[in-house]
């Protein structure tokens, strides 16, 4: 600690921007002054992207902060927070950065701000290495929603690699505190449903290919349920450039929501980007779990927050969850513990995240 500035390694664990994002929002709700050190030391590119950088910039704004460090290339960034107010904030990648990252690190604070928010989120929509917006809409937002808060995402414009000029537009009202969430029975999968997408230069047939080649994959382990996967060429005026690829949802009698995604690109059969979606998908079946790989790690910072315990059974913890339940840990007085499910069917990679969040109170309402 430096005064009170609580010193962040941005370069341990998962090594990237998911360090920064969590750390951030982490300091912004609670006041904490933050230096964070070695940013994105294990990547091939180290320091902030264009995209981190955009979402250092939204939570300055959000809280009339102070960020020192804050340009491309940067490994070293000082964040000073103030009060956390509503109102409407723009953050623009001006690449194909992710506009479902940003949408990652402002979304916690504007649930404590003063008044509601509207955040226009600029950048790729269904990006690499990050959750496609499709995943935001059908499997995130649903879930999430259960901490009891609601946000409207509206898709204003798709954007692909490698130029982005996609735009979302999210809006969301402060509530008092979260409630914590008990996702813990998995039931059966009652449907399964999707959308294989094309936008720009690419024909319809592309999305028709990926969408029958995910259910042919899909049929080999489950026979008797109806497989919906829409094929959609994206329409000219809501998306820009040229991009492709296919999200599959598994719904089940509990409520529980589990997803494959793929995207497609050049030099890459479209059977493949239906194929890989689908293995995604009954992988994050088979562990048993009610919330998939992609999900598991996004509900750290929320549990965190919570008021109560809240218990999640999931298949094997990632590095990107792990990584955000030592900095939550090290930033709130949330309490994690992480217990393999030796009882079950032990072929299955089973574990119960347990949180005691540290009940984050807003103190503008």
């Amino acid at each position: 600690m430096d005064g009170d500035r609580v010193e962040i390694d941005g370069g341990i664990m998962e090594g990237g921007g998911q360090i920064l994002r969590v750390s951030t929002a982490l300091s912004c709700l609670l006041g904490l002054p933050l230096r964070v050190r070695r940013i994105r030391a294990g990547r091939s590119q180290p320091g902030l992207r264009p995209q981190h950088l955009s979402g250092l910039e939204i939570i300055r704004d959000l809280c009339e902060g102070k960020l020192e460090g804050g340009e491309i290339g940067s490994t070293e960034i000082t964040f000073t927070p103030g009060k956390i107010k509503g109102g409407t904030h723009i953050a623009d990648t001006k690449t194909a950065g992710s506009v479902c990252l940003l949408m990652q690190v402002a979304m916690p604070c504007v649930l404590f701000a003063a008044s509601p928010s509207e955040l226009h989120l600029k950048g790729g929509t269904n990006a690499e290495m990050a959750p496609q917006i499709d995943y935001t809409v059908m499997v995130f937002k649903p879930i999430v929603e259960k901490f009891n808060f609601t946000f409207n995402c509206d898709i204003k414009k798709r954007g692909y690699y490698p130029q982005g000029g996609g735009e979302v537009v999210v809006q969301m009202s402060p509530v008092k505190e979260l409630s914590p969430i008990n996702l813990t029975e998995r039931g059966t999968v009652t449907k399964i449903y999707g959308r294989a997408f094309v936008a720009g230069a690419l024909p319809i047939k592309l999305a028709k290919d990926m969408a029958a080649a995910a259910v042919r994959c899909i049929r080999k382990e489950i026979r008797d349920l109806y497989i919906n996967i829409q094929p959609v060429r994206e329409p000219d005026d809501q998306a820009f450039g040229t991009g492709s690829g296919i999200i599959i949802v598994a719904e089940t009698s509990t409520g529980c929501l589990l997803a494959g995604s793929s995207l497609g690109k050049r030099g890459k059969n479209s059977d493949k980007v239906g194929i890989e979606a689908a293995e995604i998908l009954l992988r994050n079946l088979k562990h048993g779990g009610t919330v998939d790989d992609s999900l598991q790690d996004q509900l750290i910072i929320f549990m965190a927050l919570a008021k109560g315990l809240s218990r999640v059974k999931s298949g094997p913890i990632t590095l990107h969850t792990q990584t955000a339940i030592h900095f939550a840990e090290q930033l709130t007085k949330a309490k994690f513990t992480v217990t393999k499910l030796e009882e079950e069917d032990p072929s299955k990679d089973t574990y119960i995240i347990e949180c005691q969040g540290m009940g984050m109170i807003n103190p503008n309402l």
